[in-house]
């Protein structure tokens, strides 16, 4: 009896992306930016060694003293290149339509927050992305400081008609006087004072979304999904 030719083939095995492989690429990324990441790393690293050692001999255990450096070294290391990671990726999006939704992206728990924008201006693609949390509801402007006024509030007053006791915080997105640069803008979000309870967050963001119950067309070439930075490849997990 003929053998069924679908049992030889075998189905090719996908390897497995250790934390190491991400670590390499979140190091390759930094290290095309900044070409000089590479002696700051081995400077840390060798220079935390050899100050464990010169506390060693001082206390007559060098070998022992550097041993237990090595690893803490290796820790500022590692922790440099996040940092250095973190400003590349907003760095590579920066100016890009879409940016404020990355930057939220890195928001982890206690937020409720639009991936697509809530208000667009097609003709300059200004953008107001929209942000639920226990400070009230948030919205930041993506554009220019000198047309926010005009976006930002309309989207405020339609907020405030639907939630007249809600507080709603404007925020400004960019370069330019009174804005917020875009590495710091889920810090700026994040540090408002919490007015609201988790239940009327979560009122309040099911009421939201029943205002936007047609999603804005996105403008050609944005996908803010797309731009957002690997905040798990920033700490080599």
């Amino acid at each position: 009896m003929a053998k069924n030719s679908s049992s030889d083939v075998t189905t090719p095995k996908v390897k497995k992306r250790r934390w190491y492989h991400q670590l390499w690429d979140v190091y390759k990324m930094v290290r095309e930016a900044q070409p000089s990441i590479t002696w700051w790393l081995i400077l840390i690293v060798v220079g935390g060694a050899a100050l464990g050692y010169g506390i060693g001999v001082l206390v007559r255990q060098p070998v022992y003293v550097m041993v237990l450096a090595i690893p803490f070294s290796v820790l500022a290391a590692m922790f440099l290149l996040a940092r250095r990671a973190e400003s590349t990726a907003y760095g590579r999006i920066e100016g890009e339509p879409g940016a404020v939704s990355a930057a939220l992206g890195t928001i982890r728990r206690g937020w409720n927050i639009e991936e697509e924008p809530v208000a667009i201006d097609p003709r300059t693609q200004d953008m107001v992305f929209r942000a639920v949390g226990r400070p009230g509801v948030v919205l930041i402007f993506e554009g220019p400081a000198g047309r926010a006024s005009k976006l930002l509030e309309a989207e405020r007053r339609r907020v405030a008609r639907l939630l007249p006791n809600v507080p709603i915080v404007l925020l400004q997105c960019g370069s330019g006087d009174g804005q917020i640069p875009l590495a710091k803008v889920a810090a700026a979000v994040q540090k408002q004072k919490s007015k609201l309870t988790k239940v009327e967050v979560a009122e309040v963001s099911k009421r939201l979304r029943a205002l936007h119950t047609g999603r804005l067309p996105i403008p050609k070439g944005v996908d803010p999904r797309r731009a957002r930075p690997d905040r798990k490849g920033m700490r080599g997990r």
